[in-house]
């Protein structure tokens, strides 16, 4: 094991505050697995960025939480990847910004993660941020750095109170010695002199490795194929109205709905399969027609630096895309469109996709790989005093 108590030195213990581990495949969690052999890591799961309604839905999600954070699990839990290191699942009052309240989180959270900490051996640890929730209990855990990862616009970020996150966020700002920003938008809005850029990477290896065709794609024609969260930032009613004008293509939009879905009613041709595995998904992605990507225009998406569009091209079909400035290094390999009309025309015009097409869409990405990203990153948090 590496000295990472030694300052200026060795590889950096590190207590990352990051979503539910296991929820999704995050950036976070990509880096961090990465990060993580010859360091000593503990996992905070996600304490919240919105203040709890008088729902059903938050109901039951502070009921799991109290639950992970009492019993160690819960069904939810035991279904995800197993962590390669400790969890902590917290308990905090979410978004409490009053004096009261942040000494209660201060309190919370530091003796659960002082406790892990400690059990895990952690000596002199970064904190990894990728929330601003973890603002109260900085200080309180014994670190000797703090980095934030900045990976989204909290100022648009959808299911977060807008207000109080970015307070958060420009407490974080300020205290962290280092920030790490996804995209050039991001990085613009912090002190030039601690911020680098650390574009999104690729698991190439997983994406670009030939799979068997998903048993349950569709056949006998062509599959217009979609991933991730079915959410509000996605731009249903120009699937539909492309849906519509391509009654012979299939429109295959995999992901857990998280908004209306009544704007793809009635269209025999949308199919919504529900979430699949990460691992399973370029059996989808390297079997399809084309990748598209329909997110609508916002703050939210333009700060974005959405996974899938390099694992569309590592899978090595064509994509189409509305705009959004993600694409930027990238627009000689990808149909940039606006509109229901020119989205149709781009799907049709990958029948004809030249030879070499896939290869070159594929070297676009070669060298963005997870473990580079991560090799960067470390190159900065290891020098950290």
């Amino acid at each position: 094991m590496a000295d990472g108590g030694a300052t200026g030195q060795g590889l950096r213990d590190l207590i990352v505050f990051g979503e539910d581990w296991g929820a999704h495949p995050s950036s976070t969690q990509h880096l961090i697995r990465h990060l993580a052999p010859g360091r000593r890591v503990v996992w905070v799961n996600s304490i919240g960025l919105r203040r709890p309604q008088l729902s059903a839905a938050d109901l039951g999600r502070a009921l799991a939480k109290l639950r992970r954070a009492v019993m160690g699990g819960g069904a939810a839990a035991a279904a995800r990847e197993p962590a390669p290191f400790p969890l902590v699942n917290a308990l905090a009052i979410p978004m409490a910004e009053g004096a009261l309240g942040r000494a209660a989180n201060r309190l919370l959270i530091g003796r659960a993660v002082r406790g892990a900490a400690a059990a895990a051996g952690l000596r002199r640890p970064v904190v990894w941020a990728s929330l601003p929730s973890a603002v109260p209990a900085l200080g309180a855990l014994g670190e000797s750095a703090v980095v934030y990862y900045c990976c989204d616009d909290f100022g648009a970020l959808a299911g977060v109170d807008h207000a109080p996150a970015l307070r958060m966020e420009a407490e974080l700002a300020r205290r962290a010695d280092l920030i790490l920003a996804s995209s050039p938008l991001l990085a613009g809005r912090f002190a030039p002199a601690k911020t680098h850029l650390l574009p999104h990477g690729v698991d190439f290896a997983r994406f670009a490795t030939p799979a068997p065709r998903a048993a349950d794609m569709p056949e006998g024609g062509p599959v217009a194929g979609f991933y991730g969260t079915l959410a509000p930032w996605l731009d249903l009613g120009l699937v539909a109205a492309v849906a519509r004008l391509l009654p012979h293509w299939r429109f295959l939009l995999i992901g857990h709905p998280a908004t209306d879905l009544s704007p793809l009613q009635g269209l025999a041709n949308i199919l919504l399969p529900g979430s699949r595995p990460h691992a399973a998904l370029p059996a989808y992605a390297q079997h399809w027609t084309a990748g598209i990507i329909p997110f609508v225009d916002n703050a939210q998406i333009r700060a974005s630096n959405p996974l899938k569009l390099r694992e569309y091209l590592a899978a090595g079909r064509p994509v189409v895309s509305t705009t959004f400035p993600a694409l930027r290094p990238y627009r000689a390999l990808v149909a940039e469109v606006e509109g229901p009309a020119a989205f149709a025309a781009a799907l049709q015009a990958t029948f004809g996709d030249p030879p070499g097409a896939a290869a070159a869409r594929r070297a676009a990405v070669a060298e963005e790989s997870w473990a580079a990203r991560a090799a960067d990153a470390a190159a900065l948090i290891d020098r950290l005093p």
